[in-house]
């Protein structure tokens, strides 16, 4: 089904594209799902293609949708837990209950997971899922549909573990896979779901989860795999000083030098985390081009520390940010990490160290990039998709802010008036136009108390 065509107009606009080009109040013109005309003042006479429908976006603004580089989407179903934990305690009482996870769980959590994520305007977004219990059902394909139930644009990353704790690594062992079932399964999982085209829903991507559950083998073999096929690598990168010690210690180098060891280290690839990269990492990183998905809240949430993205950024790596897993950033909205992020860089290197541009920039054009699809999303340009979101900036939390980008970086997250995805709209007036809410909740709360007794 074609998109119809939309004209938004009378909202401020900030495109995010080269120029970094702003209207105080513009418009935005879509047709079969992509971006047709956008500029300021209202919109030049339309030629004849058919109706149009006509958005007042007056005391709105218009942005980009949201690029969400870093999930775990089952972990909907076990939030609250371990509430005082480091990453790896966190993981150890955690990893029992992922172990009784069936594909309706998934399911579940994935729906709630994504109708979220869309209320706080994201309209892609990755999920690196890792855990395949034997006997639980397809869980990657329960996720695919379930996110084209809601309406997003998924990446979702197949993920794979096979170093168990007898082998010297944290997950039990009946949490990980064979070596060669969980390459066959990922390269089932690309050839199944996996769409190249420039307006693609989905696409895999390839990612052994983190040096302490993943063989030096499965990473070789899975990098391999990916370009063999033609898609991207993603996987957890210098989280937290454990997964230091244990590189040193096992691998006898630091986590960003195994990475490169492993040919983990190129422009199809994006790492998560990258909490403690020392400046010679951050100049490999930035001269083999490789993405970084920065999770502030979650590396709060678990006291990982504040990655370097300042450093990253000057390095001219491509920075996304990412919400992480719901288990750990309970709060799962997209938007509130533009805040976070903004907070955390200050912290870290005083109040010039990230602005509010900045911060957009990393959670719109920085995702895209490292999902490597900046030609397509990212940015409001004539040409690119019709991934918009339209922010209500005129109520009483954001009204006297003068300026609407410090408005949603600095402020409350806004409610979201208006959410297209290719020109289709996922939120209208702060709710879900395509699926149930309630039903949504309904069936979270039963995977949570299943999973948890």
């Amino acid at each position: 089904m074609r998109a119809e065509r939309i004209l938004v107009e009378g909202c401020a606009v900030a495109t995010v594209d080269d120029d970094g080009r702003e209207y105080e109040r513009g418009h935005i013109l879509i047709a079969d799902g992509w971006i047709v005309a956008v500029g300021p003042g209202p919109a030049a006479l339309i030629e004849d293609g058919g109706p149009v429908r006509r958005v007042d976006g007056t005391g709105c603004l218009a942005t980009p949708g949201l690029v969400n580089t870093h999930h775990h989407l089952y972990q909907w179903a076990t939030r609250g837990l371990a509430q005082q934990a480091d990453l790896f305690g966190w993981l150890t009482e955690l990893y029992p209950i992922w172990g009784r996870i069936r594909a309706d769980d998934v399911a579940a959590a994935v729906g709630a997971g994504l109708g979220w994520l869309a209320l706080s305007g994201c309209t892609t977004t990755t999920d690196h899922h890792y855990v395949f219990p034997p006997g639980a059902g397809d869980l990657f394909a329960a996720e695919v549909a379930e996110a084209g139930r809601v309406g997003l644009r998924f990446h979702p990353v197949r993920g794979s573990m096979d170093l168990g704790a007898s082998a010297g690594g944290l997950p039990p062992d009946h949490l990980v896979e064979d070596t060669d079932a969980a390459l066959t399964a990922t390269a089932e999982a690309i050839r199944m779901f996996s769409d190249p085209s420039p307006d693609a829903m989905v696409r895999v991507a390839v990612g052994p989860c983190s040096p302490f559950s993943a063989s030096e083998r499965l990473m070789r073999e899975a990098a391999a795999l990916a370009r063999d096929t033609g898609v991207r690598l993603h996987t957890h990168l210098a989280e937290t000083v454990d997964e230091e010690a244990y590189c040193r210690a096992t691998h006898g180098c630091t986590p960003a030098e195994y990475a490169e060891r492993l040919g983990w280290l190129g422009d199809d690839v994006w790492l998560a985390h990258g909490v403690h990269l020392d400046g010679d990492a951050v100049k490999r990183i930035a001269e083999t081009g490789t993405g970084l998905a920065h999770c502030p809240s979650s590396n709060a949430r678990l006291g990982a520390g504040i990655a370097p993205v300042r450093d990253l950024l000057d390095a001219g790596v491509p920075v996304g940010l990412g919400v992480d897993g719901a288990a750990s950033q309970e709060a799962g909205q997209l938007v509130a990490e533009l805040r976070q992020a903004l907070l955390v860089a200050r912290l870290r290197g005083g109040p010039t160290a990230l602005t509010a541009r900045e911060a957009l920039t990393l959670a719109t054009r920085g995702g895209a990039r490292c999902l490597g699809r900046e030609d397509e999303l990212g940015s409001i340009e004539v040409g690119k998709l019709a991934d918009i979101a339209l922010w209500r900036v005129d109520g009483l939390g954001h009204a006297d802010i003068g300026d609407p980008v410090a408005a949603l970086v600095f402020g409350a997250p806004p409610p979201v008036e208006l959410l297209l995805v290719g020109g289709r709209p996922v939120v209208e007036g702060g709710r879900l136009t395509t699926v149930d809410e309630q039903e949504l909740v309904v069936r979270a709360r039963r995977a949570a108390e299943r999973l948890r007794t």
